[in-house]
């Protein structure tokens, strides 16, 4: 990593691995079975770890985009 070269602001490298991860998850077909396991874990006994990890997430947010709703931009 300490050849790594500094790519500015957005990481590209890592954005094209990402998407690549997501496009053969998609190829996987399992997409709708494990969007079904999401669902069922939030009703399950795991659903109050799961809102707790939520909401620490959420603490380290900024908010939300205004320009993602249609609101002003800043």
């Amino acid at each position: 990593m300490a050849n790594q070269a500094n790519e500015g602001e957005g990481n590209r490298t890592a954005a094209r691995a990402y998407n690549k991860g997501v496009q053969d998850f998609e190829k996987t077909g399992q997409v709708e079975k494990k969007a079904r396991e999401a669902a069922d874990a939030l009703k399950g006994p795991e659903a109050e770890e799961l809102k707790r990890a939520e909401e620490i997430g959420k603490s380290h947010s900024h908010g939300e985009d205004p320009a993602l709703r249609g609101g002003p931009k800043r």
